[in-house]
């Protein structure tokens, strides 16, 4: 009887087609890549997949790869970003087409670089890093034992206790972090900083507290002046600084200007400020480490907020340019999109266990103003 079951077509696996030979002079700048400037094996071979890109648009256009204009150059960026390459990505590839041809022209094969003035697209500018309102609010907060004397025997035990000098540093920080949470200053705002106004101050160019109406008085970039307020809490923390200061002082140098001085009695470096943030923030129990201008960051977010006023945040922060402070309204959405993933009905499919959130988006921080007035 006839078998009637077809067999199966035979299935021969073929091995992918090699891409095609480079153009002769793509070879030789190849060449030129790896023997003249000793690059790297893997930057040589992402030389090479750019350098049959490139062939491919050359092939595509019907001309001598040394026959591109710009116009062709644009069009190959068009279809790159429509397919979804990265701004980041069509600039690299960009830069590496742009070396090609500058080395042409070196060898008097070209007049002019076709990709001299082709650009990628714009990348979206990064959001800055913030805290959630409870993390800033648990920072600000946070008092080492050093800072309250806890530690301290009954007995007076100076083995128990923390240094004078360790307990004003802390206060220092504690200091130091309110205010750059309460007031949304730049590092550099801050160490400006002097105890009091004076001519020195005015002639340099230096801030100063004014302890009596609870402001700074700070410069900011391009020279330019503001006043911000600062919170009672910060207020507290400075107070209390500003009387322990004085142990940190070196002898005859009681005439120190700067509110926040180091060790050594001298006005603290952004480095030595930067370092003792991230180890406090690591003490303070946040999850990521803290620098200075996520707590701008995380002020200008929170204020934004709980107010929606876009050009008072503006002013605060001392920025020449409103759109350099919209950024902080995508930070807002985001902060919205989190509290509807938390609260509204229809923001889960079926099935969704509690707490799951759309992807790139994380649970919602507290909003609570009576935490958060006195820093704001």
């Amino acid at each position: 009887m006839k078998n009637r079951l077809s067999r199966a077509p035979q299935r021969h696996d073929q091995p992918p087609p090699s891409p095609p030979p480079l153009a002769p002079q793509l070879r030789q700048y190849l060449d030129y890549v790896r023997v003249d400037k000793r690059l790297a094996a893997r930057t040589v071979t992402l030389y090479h997949g750019d350098l049959l890109r490139l062939q491919q648009a050359a092939n595509a256009a019907g001309v001598d790869v040394l026959h591109l204009q710009p116009f062709h150059i644009r069009q190959q960026v068009a279809a790159m970003h429509s397919q979804g390459r990265s701004a980041r990505g069509i600039a690299l590839i960009l830069s590496g087409w742009r070396g090609f041809y500058r080395w042409a022209v070196r060898q008097g094969w070209l007049q002019a670089n076709p990709v001299q003035d082709v650009r990628a697209p714009k990348a979206p500018r990064p959001l800055p890093k913030a805290l959630g309102v409870d993390e800033a609010v648990q920072l600000a907060a946070w008092r080492s034992p050093a800072a309250t004397g806890a530690g301290t025997s009954a007995g007076g035990d100076a083995s128990a206790a923390a240094s004078a000098e360790e307990q004003a540093l802390e206060l220092r920080d504690a200091a130091l972090t309110e205010l750059l949470y309460s007031s949304g200053l730049r590092i550099g705002e801050l160490l400006g900083l002097d105890v009091q106004a004076s001519a020195a101050a005015e002639q340099q160019g230096r801030g100063w507290v004014d302890w009596h109406d609870a402001q700074a008085h700070v410069i900011g970039k391009g020279s330019k002046r503001r006043s911000v307020p600062i919170g009672r809490a910060a207020m507290q923390a400075l107070q209390a600084w500003r009387a322990a200061r004085a142990l940190l002082l070196a002898p005859g140098s009681a005439d120190e200007p700067a509110l926040f001085i180091g060790r050594r009695g001298q006005r603290l470096s952004a480095q030595n400020a930067w370092k003792r943030l991230r180890q406090r923030s690591q003490r303070a129990g946040l999850s990521a480490p803290v620098h200075p201008h996520m707590l701008r960051h995380s002020f200008a977010s929170h204020v934004l907020q709980s107010s929606g006023d876009l050009r008072g945040v503006q002013e605060l922060l001392g920025h020449a340019n409103i759109g350099t402070t919209q950024v902080y309204t995508r930070l807002d959405f985001q902060h919205l999109a989190k509290i509807y993933d938390a609260a509204h009905p229809r923001a889960h499919l079926p099935g969704d266990l509690p707490g799951d959130l759309p992807e790139g988006r994380a649970a919602a921080p507290s909003l609570n103003k009576d935490e958060t007035q006195d820093d704001a």
